[in-house]
């Protein structure tokens, strides 16, 4: 009896990073359009090359809210897989995310900055509007984070190393 052939493509999970920014007892979230309607979620987006985790945050929180960020610790790591309809596809299309969540400190407001594609406003909630507003997240990993982030969870920046090679332009 003969083996199966191995996959011929090896699976990644898709790696983003999400702003956890509290402030007097309110959470900054975002209201987005996707594929499903209007959404809730913390700032959050994919980590782009060449940048470390907490700067990805920073640029995603800046891009999505006009504020700026500065992450001062790893809330948690999270991972959830969705199966979304493509267009065009005939079935699903099954999506693994790795999250990364961080807290820190909400710096300035910058007024005249658009807001990233996609995003239609921010909005502060309190934790029992969130929890009220599930059937309106985009990830289930939104209640999670703050609830972890309410609980107290916090671990240094210093658990992640970036090798100088993450800095180094690719191939051309």
């Amino acid at each position: 009896m003969s083996m199966p052939a191995p996959p011929t493509v090896r699976w990644r999970p898709n790696v983003t990073v999400a702003a956890i920014i509290e402030h007097q007892g309110r959470f900054l979230l975002v209201e987005e359009h996707t594929d499903r309607g209007l959404k809730l979620n913390t700032p959050a987006g994919h980590l782009d090359p060449g940048e470390s985790p907490a700067e990805g945050c920073a640029r995603e929180a800046l891009e999505e809210t006009a504020h700026h960020f500065r992450p001062t610790g790893l809330v948690g790591i999270y991972m959830a897989r969705f199966e979304r309809a493509t267009p065009g596809d005939q079935g699903e299309t099954d999506i693994t995310y790795m999250r990364f969540a961080f807290c820190g400190e909400l710096g300035a407001f910058e007024p005249d900055l658009p807001l990233d594609t996609g995003i239609e406003r921010t909005v502060w909630m309190t934790p029992d509007e969130i929890r009220a507003s599930v059937s309106r997240h985009r990830s289930p990993l939104l209640l999670q984070c703050v609830q972890d982030y309410l609980a107290g969870q916090r671990y240094p920046l210093g658990l992640f190393h970036m090798d100088p090679s993450i800095r180094a332009p690719g191939p051309a």
